[in-house]
């Protein structure tokens, strides 16, 4: 019984709509269309208080510093405002970014919402802001530094030094990104080859240079020219250190001292000394009263063309 009422219902609400002529559709249309406008701009006059997300710019002296970590270009805040200014947001229609200005690029790791106030206050033409929806707006600057670096044949991937002398075209490169990266450049800078070259003794090559992030050189690959050359091996024993030990506490080591491999080319040998070498235990691993350390190599030669650490691991005893 309630379906077929259903149905007369439905019936009676759809018949006039039947056999009706082309006309009377295009006036019920402009009627919707009517009042669909009316109620969109009844409600764009409104205020509102919502969330949204407003652009930052940024300004610092470029030439002189870096972003470690990309700088945000955006922030949450909380806002009041009409719903005309709101949509203009939204559809990013002449939105004027919040400009922050870094003094001290370096020393500043972040800003707080009351740094940001001012800057936010003064973009928002037509929008009340009201606050900050994260306390914190953290940012990483480092000052832009270059370093030239002269550069060598990186040894194998086992450590073993390549039986080649290299002439690298240009012999120097220039490496300019953050200080705390820059700074921690070897020198001289290894060139890795590609794959070991095969056939004669002799020949030109290209390779790139590579380098950490956010480090750019002013060339992107350099012309190697490869000669065979003999390499030398000395094998050195060498006292460990703990890195990292609390103070006032003894350790005995197992073995004492710690075999290391390095590689030469004849005419490198003549300066070299074991005082050169040096190899550290990170205090790190030791986990209890007779833990084995795995030794690595903190300093060498800068003549060395390849080395290994031979001793696989020390046992560190607390006396």
């Amino acid at each position: 019984m309630s379906s077929a009422r259903s149905t007369r219902m439905l019936r009676w609400f759809l018949d006039p709509f039947f056999g009706e002529e082309r006309s009377y559709w295009r006036a019920v249309t402009a009627c919707f269309l009517a009042a669909s406008t009316f109620w969109l701009l009844n409600a764009l006059n409104k205020t509102y208080t919502t969330r949204i997300t407003y652009p930052l710019a940024w300004r610092y002296d470029e030439s002189r510093f870096i972003p470690v970590q990309p700088l945000p270009t955006e922030v949450p805040v909380n806002v009041t405002g009409r719903g005309w200014k709101l949509l203009r947001r939204q559809l990013l229609l002449d939105v004027k970014p919040a400009e922050l200005t870094l003094s001290t690029p370096a020393a500043t790791r972040y800003l707080t919402s009351r740094a940001l106030r001012p800057a936010l206050q003064q973009a928002m033409e037509g929008l009340q802001y009201n606050y900050l929806l994260s306390d914190t707006l953290w940012v990483e600057l480092d000052r832009r530094v270059s370093r030239r670096l002269p550069l060598a044949l990186s040894p194998a991937t086992d450590g073993a030094a390549l039986p080649y002398a290299a002439r690298f075209e240009p012999a120097e490169v220039v490496f300019q990104g953050p200080a705390s990266k820059v700074s921690t450049l070897p020198n001289p800078y290894p060139v890795h080859l590609p794959t070991a070259p095969a056939g004669s003794s002799t020949g030109d090559i290209r390779v790139p240079i590579g380098g950490p992030e956010l480090v750019q050189t002013n060339v992107q690959d350099v012309r190697v020219r490869l000669l065979r050359r003999p390499v030398i091996t000395i094998p050195v024993d060498v006292v460990p250190e703990l890195l990292d030990a609390p103070v006032g506490r003894k350790y005995a080591f197992t073995p004492a001292t710690v075999r290391v491999r390095l590689q030469f080319f004849p005419e490198d040998t003549a300066g070299f000394r074991p005082s050169q070498v040096r190899v550290q235990l990170h205090y790190g691993q030791f986990t209890n009263q007779d833990s084995s350390l795995r030794p690595f190599l903190s300093e060498k030669p800068a003549q060395a063309r390849g080395y290994l650490v031979l001793t696989r691991g020390v046992k560190v005893r607390s006396e």
